[in-house]
């Protein structure tokens, strides 16, 4: 075995050994010696948009509801994970016990293209600075660059981007004050995002460019055992309302069928309302044969006390991620009570 496939078996190993059920979150397995997620911490911005050394896991994460100057809807995903094997502190070289994993994907109505890639940290192949906007992975990159503009891009091999985003609101905290819980035990996260993102740039799609325009969520998480043991995936969805409201809601599910369901109302203005579980319904609808597994790509919410009915449904129902923790990632339409778009991600099938 060469160098390379050693160290490509030493990654994958270390991302993928008894987390495919539980996803990205589920990356190790103890977080002995790690920070710890409590609650009272004061989310900073720009601040906690960069990295967080001494938690085990944390990813960012962009999708975009894009449209073409044909008219053609386009989903778009960007997310990089940063996974520390141990709680020592990076020395900057080889012996770093950082792990990094970029994920990018292009998908239409009737092809989903993605790409991986996988880096170790101390080689300046991947990073992310601890006090803004400027991750990596190779050429993919998600930076900041002006107060009021950030920069995207990624290549597969029958898709790139390169787009700019340009907030028009400001960021949300979910949970208590950015402290999201995660199950019934109390596994807990950090956890802000910034749904307030216009888009505008290029995509290629084998060879052909398309100008683009749309809008984008990016999602920031850190934790150090953001899952209960028992805890098997989740269910994720980020809606934009055309009347400017946005809505995240997640469902996690146990090895009982139990679920911990929980999300955020976020109104036009910003200005944030946290949905307990006995206040929204997520339930699936519909079924689709996705590689070789039934994954559920069409869905009920409902929102009582909001008078939201939604049925969702995914662009692509074979928007299948054939990726190290393979998952379920995609656009999705949105009918019923209230016009929107969003996306949709499904961990653990």
């Amino acid at each position: 075995m060469n160098i390379k496939a050693i160290f490509m078996l030493a990654l994958m190993t270390a991302f993928s050994t008894g987390v495919n059920a539980q996803g990205f979150a589920g990356l190790g397995t103890t977080a002995d010696g790690f920070k710890q997620v409590v609650r009272g911490k004061e989310i900073e911005f720009p601040l906690d948009y960069g990295a967080h050394p001494g938690f085990r896991i944390e990813w960012w994460y962009v999708t975009a509801n894009l449209v073409s100057d044909e008219g053609a809807a386009i989903g778009l995903q960007w997310t990089l994970f940063r996974q520390a094997s141990s709680p020592k502190p990076d020395d900057g070289n080889w012996s770093t016990s950082e792990f990094w994993m970029g994920h990018s994907a292009v998908t239409s109505a009737n092809n989903h293209f993605y790409a991986e890639k996988l880096a170790r940290g101390g080689s300046g192949q991947a990073g992310a600075r601890t006090d803004t906007i400027d991750v990596w992975v190779d050429d993919w990159a998600f930076t900041e660059t002006s107060p009021d503009r950030l920069a995207l891009k990624a290549a597969g091999d029958r898709f790139s981007y390169t787009l700019k985003l340009h907030p028009t609101g400001d960021e949300v905290r979910h949970g208590e004050n950015g402290y999201s819980v995660k199950s019934a035990q109390g596994q807990a996260s950090y956890y802000f995002s910034h749904p307030f993102l216009e888009v505008s740039g290029s995509v290629t799609i084998d060879d052909k460019v398309h100008t683009v325009t749309g809008n984008a969520w990016l999602d920031r998480e850190w934790s150090s055992q953001p899952l209960a043991d028992n805890q098997e995936g989740w269910d994720w969805f980020s809606i934009k309302f055309d009347d400017g409201n946005r809505l995240m809601a997640f469902s996690l599910r146990d090895t009982n069928g139990d679920r911990y369901v929980s999300g955020s109302w976020i109104s036009e203005d910003g200005s944030i309302s946290p949905l307990a579980g006995d206040k929204i319904d997520l339930a699936p609808r519909a079924q689709s044969s996705v590689a070789g597994r039934s994954i559920p790509t069409s869905w009920r919410i409902s929102i009582p006390s909001r008078k939201v009915e939604l049925n969702i449904d995914a662009l692509n129902p074979q928007s299948w991620m054939s990726t190290s923790i393979p998952y379920w990632e995609g656009p999705v339409t949105v009918s019923g009570s209230h016009k929107a778009m969003g996306y949709l991600e499904m961990t653990g099938y």
